[in-house]
């Protein structure tokens, strides 16, 4: 398993980083200096070391030369709490692989890090095996534990949606997902990656968005060492990591139209040039855009390339917002609090009805993406065996839009009209029914003999 230096001055942010990447099987060690880190460095070596900008002995900046000097095979991340964009570029350039501004979420420093590891191990071949080989054969982006048990969901809007999955999935047709943010796009693409031919090959995802336009060519295409000042190393850019697997681009809007051009023409030719370099390398991969705006749009609007659209527009998925699988609401809600005990060590049972009504009537703007981060939040605040309602952000309690319909027959009144209004709605299929109603189908029946209610 991968060693990793974190090195961070805050105490408590930095201990608590080092107990979620060993629950997730990481060797970690920790420095709170710029010194302290130096000595680290020299006894052992690490795959990847997290440095914060600010230390109290020196700037990461600094310490990322000394490092790169004496370890240029560590993928070094640079943490800020500034967000700087020319400062996190200016360290890329100089070496760093990657940046991430603090607070972040702990899912995607995770992301970083398994990027980082698998940068270092292609950028380290064995000497009997030629990189093409490696690329090919050894190196593969496995999913996160996390996206292996996304709930699929029982509603209709989601069964529509594994429908379209499936049937793509086996093909080499692009796919464009499409959706708010937070409903779950990556889920989507790896759940095609994962029922497609290419499923033992990598599956790569990139952050369209992320990406400094000075070093979008290099991400994507790679570099050759002495390309541009800072070019320490060969770099493998997103394409080549990919190869014989699966290119999951998000938020594809984001891209400059001077990368549009580079990337269509990579797509149509499945060829690719690095940085500095003059020769093609052949890429053979499926490529999956997701965007949260409407491409046809920028395309009218002229934002975005009209032929990369349509060729990335092969196959289009639309994923729904949550307010519209209010079925799988409680499904989704108990997968993340099996998530959350899990990262959080904790063994919270289960949600109050109270919590479970907030729930219900919040309409959750932020989707999937809210409402895990809610109960995350609500787990690790809890202190009983079941979350109540004063763990809640305020805006989830106390809702005021519109609320969603609940077809629970918990405590309801009008028993009767709400089985025959739910019936109606599921067109007499009784066993979708008895789901909407949070009941089992003997019960159903029992209340159907009851009401004297036929079919």
């Amino acid at each position: 398993m991968a060693q990793i230096l974190i090195v961070e001055d805050d105490v408590a942010f930095c201990t608590m980083l080092k107990t979620f990447l060993q629950k997730k099987g990481y060797h970690i060690k920790t420095a709170f200096s710029g010194k302290e880190a130096t000595e680290t460095i020299a006894k052992d070596s690490f795959d990847v070391i997290l440095i914060d900008v600010r230390l109290p002995d020196c700037d990461g900046i600094s310490l990322l030369d000394e490092i790169l000097s004496k370890r240029n095979d560590t993928a070094v991340i640079i943490m800020t709490g500034y967000a700087e964009i020319n400062m996190a570029v200016n360290a890329i350039k100089q070496g760093a692989f990657d940046y991430v501004s603090k607070p972040f979420n702990p899912d995607a420093i995770l992301q970083t890090i398994e990027k980082a590891i698998e940068n270092t191990q292609i950028s380290k071949p064995p000497l009997n095996k030629s990189l093409d080989n490696l690329v090919s054969h050894n190196v593969v982006a496995k999913p996160t534990t996390e996206k292996s048990c996304f709930v699929k969901g029982i509603s209709d809007a989601s069964k529509k949606l594994n429908e379209y999955v499936s049937l793509v999935a086996p093909t080499t047709m692009s796919v464009l997902i499409m959706g708010e943010s937070g409903t779950g796009k990556e889920y989507v693409a790896c759940s095609i990656h994962r029922a497609s031919k290419r499923n033992s090959q990598p599956f790569i995802a990139v952050d369209c968005g992320a990406i400094p336009k000075e070093l979008a060519s290099s991400e994507f295409f790679g570099h050759i060492k002495g390309s541009f000042t800072g070019a320490v190393n060969d770099k493998v850019g997103h394409f080549e990591a990919a190869n014989g697997g699966t290119l999951f681009l998000d938020e594809i809007g984001n891209l400059s139209y001077e990368l549009q051009v580079q990337l269509l023409r990579a797509l149509q030719e499945r060829k690719i040039k690095p940085v500095g370099s003059n020769t093609e390398i052949e890429v053979d991969i499926r490529v999956i855009a997701a965007t949260n705006e409407d491409l046809s749009n920028a395309v009218k609007k002229e934002g975005f390339r009209e032929d990369l659209f349509h060729r990335l527009n092969e196959f289009s998925i639309t994923v729904p917002a949550l307010k519209n699988r209010v079925e799988d609401l409680l499904l989704f809600a108990n997968q993340f609090l099996e998530q959350s005990n899990q990262e959080l060590d904790k063994e919270v049972l289960g949600f109050s009805e109270d919590v479970l009504n907030a729930f219900k009537h919040y309409t959750w703007p932020g989707n999937l993406r809210e409402l895990k981060n809610t109960v995350k939040r609500a787990v690790l605040l809890c202190q009983k065996e079941m979350i109540s309602l004063d763990l809640l952000p305020n805006e989830v309690v106390n809702a005021t839009q519109e609320p969603i319909r609940s077809y629970s027959l918990f405590k309801n009144e009008n028993e009767q009209e709400l089985i025959l209004d739910t019936l109606e709605k599921t067109k007499g299929n009784k066993a979708k029914a008895a789901r909407l109603l949070a009941i089992d189908r003997k019960t159903l029946y029992n209340k159907l003999k009851q009401y004297n209610i036929r079919l």
